[in-house]
């Protein structure tokens, strides 16, 4: 009975992430907008890859009418030595020429379809970093991360073969059936009764295998956010030794990974036998009838081996064909998944003609604010208040009061539902979205520290900046003093997340990131709540100096970090319940006086 729970338990842990099946028929008018990444080598790659195409088709057509009707019926029947030797010598040609053109082919393919798969990525990762945080919200980053690197890597071999081969085929198709007429229309008919079969058992595949591909591509995404969240969280995972948990999760992903591939790709082997099959039936065919035409002299026997050739290229490109609608349908698959994400826009629009001030002064006014995550519960209920320019206000509040969502209101992550935010007297929505941001800098409790150096990290906030700046912003915030301890000081290499750093440390690393950006408004949200106290006194002393000038909003649960604050606004539940100064709330003795009792009173202090 426990085992059977625990498996339920693992399995419900499936249906966390948002990705799902597409289920919908074959897109072309979706092709051909993959398809218009081709454009930017419309002038070079495309047209000479086309070039190779056309003479390596040509030269395999004229080859077996040169070597059955030109060299068997013509040179050798009639003993024409001087005509057998330049036949040799034009096929040999024709060879070393298809040589070289193939050789030219797959260079030039394959540097159209890395170059569109380069375009194509970089074009995701540009959209995704410009889409709002409610769709970061709504995702994990394993499933982003399958869009642009596994999903765009399946339609490598799309670009850099298929579109071409998908041409090519038709043209050296169209060709063969015309040339194959013309040698013997009663062979060519013969053969061809039996096409309709192949073709209706064929596209009876054709949905069960794109959506078979889809849901390779869905168990994927869930397997690498799997990924993502052990290593990430493996202090936690060891920590509470679910261990044993964590492998059970990852073997029923990996088991239904194993399963969902080995059923796409016996789907996708079918196409392959079902060919074959054709081709050794019309093999038999033209063995059997075209025997009867030679013996009644309605074909000769350079016309048979002529046509014999002809034949082997008629299933060849049928064969590409069948496998590439496969790459076409594991394309779809895919490209349903990259579209999805590119049609999704951000929530946080950029206006139609956007306000791009040459700088900010930093006044901040929140005009009958409302915000709701989820449309159900309000973050923010009708708040309204007002920050001057250069002053320092602190928000504070218990959890989930609304103290974060003010500050990213003010950063324009989020869209007030109701009401009106301002800077500078403006509407946000009016802003440039790029020249606000670039005058707001925050510094979170959890700090993100990027792989590279020290000196890199903290250059993140102002990348034109001098080694002097960074150094300058680092002294500044007293991070300076155990950077220069490391093995290799500022030039120090920390891996992603800084785990060689303390969290105190990784916070005084995003104080000098943030103040190098010299922004005009600074949000610190719970910026110095990992930080031990003589740190603090260090931060709170800079801050007296670098705050000038400054708009500051000062998130804090140590309400000591916060009384020199010009303003301190009390939430609760998305309420304002007052607002003021440290003395002049602790005279009033209201609900923030209580706050500070009862933190003084659990730190032990009298």
């Amino acid at each position: 009975m426990e085992e059977t729970k625990r498996k339920q338990l693992i399995l419900e842990r499936f249906h966390y992430s948002q990705d799902q099946v597409i289920d919908k028929q074959f897109n072309w008018k979706q092709m051909w907008r993959l398809l218009q990444y081709l454009k930017p080598y419309a002038k070079n790659l495309l047209p000479l890859s086309f070039l190779t195409v056309i003479i390596s088709t040509a030269v395999r057509l004229i080859i077996p009418i040169l070597i059955g009707v030109y060299t068997l019926d013509k040179a050798i029947i009639e003993k024409d030595t001087t005509l057998l030797l330049q036949l040799v010598f034009l096929i040999s040609g024709l060879y070393v020429l298809s040589y070289v053109v193939n050789a030219l082919r797959i260079r030039w393919l394959n540097k159209l379809g890395q170059n569109v798969i380069y375009d194509l990525r970089k074009h995701l990762f540009t959209h995704v970093q410009s889409l709002s945080h409610r769709f970061f919200d709504q995702r994990s980053a394993g499933s982003i991360l399958v869009r642009i690197m596994n999903d765009i890597n399946s339609l490598q071999e799309l670009f850099t073969n298929g579109v071409i081969n998908l041409l090519t085929d038709f043209l050296l198709l169209f060709a063969t059936i015309v040339i194959l007429f013309s040698l013997n229309a009663k062979l060519t008919i013969a053969i061809m009764v039996i096409l309709p079969i192949m073709f209706f058992i064929s596209t009876s595949l054709r949905q069960k295998i794109r959506l078979s591909w889809q849901k390779v591509r869905l168990i994927q995404a869930k397997m690498n956010s799997h990924l993502n969240e052990s290593i990430q969280g493996i202090r936690v995972t060891q920590t509470f030794t679910q261990e044993n948990e964590n492998t059970e999760f990852f073997k029923e992903l990996n088991h239904d990974n194993f399963q969902t591939w080995k059923q796409a790709v016996r789907k996708n082997a079918m196409f392959g036998p079902i060919v074959e099959m054709t081709n050794a039936v019309g093999t038999v065919i033209l063995i059997w009838y075209g025997a009867a035409l030679v013996s009644k002299g309605e074909c000769t026997i350079g016309e048979f081996v002529s046509f014999a050739f002809y034949l082997g290229m008629f299933w060849e490109p049928i064969g590409r064909l069948g496998q590439l609608y496969n790459q076409l349908l594991i394309g779809m698959a895919s490209s349903e998944r990259i579209f999805e994400f590119l049609d999704e826009r951000p929530l946080v629009k950029e206006a139609a003609k956007p306000l791009v001030p040459a700088s900010i002064k930093g006044q901040i006014d929140f005009e009958n604010v409302e915000f709701s995550y989820d449309t159900r519960r309000k973050a923010l209920n009708g708040v309204s208040f007002s920050i001057q320019a250069g002053e320092t206000v602190a928000l504070v509040g218990h959890t989930g009061s609304g103290k974060t969502t003010i500050a990213n209101l003010v950063s324009r992550f989020y869209d007030a539902t109701a009401g009106v935010v301002k800077i500078d007297g403006h509407k946000i929505q009016d802003l440039s979205i790029a020249a606000l941001r670039s005058q707001i800098s925050v510094v979170l409790q959890e700090t993100f520290i990027f792989s590279g150096t020290i000196m890199e990290n903290i250059r993140f906030g102002n990348p034109n900046s001098s080694d002097e700046d960074v150094i300058a912003a680092a002294k500044a915030v007293g991070a300076d003093s155990f950077i220069v301890q490391l093995v290799n000081g500022y030039h120090t290499e920390v891996e992603e997340r800084g785990n060689i750093l303390s969290v105190g440390e990784r916070q005084l690393l995003s104080f000098a990131r943030a103040l190098l950006a010299d922004p005009k408004i600074l949000i610190l949200d719970e910026a110095t709540a990992s930080i031990d106290t003589e740190t603090e006194v260090k931060i709170q002393q800079a801050l007296k100096a670098l705050l000038k000038g400054r708009t500051a909003i000062m998130i804090a649960h140590r309400l000591s970090t916060i009384r020199e604050a010009d303003k301190i606004i009390v939430l609760d539940h998305g309420n304002i319940l007052e607002q003021g100064n440290h003395d002049t709330l602790m005279t009033r003795q209201g609900v923030y006086y209580g706050l500070v009792k009862a933190q003084y009173k659990m730190l032990g202090a009298v």
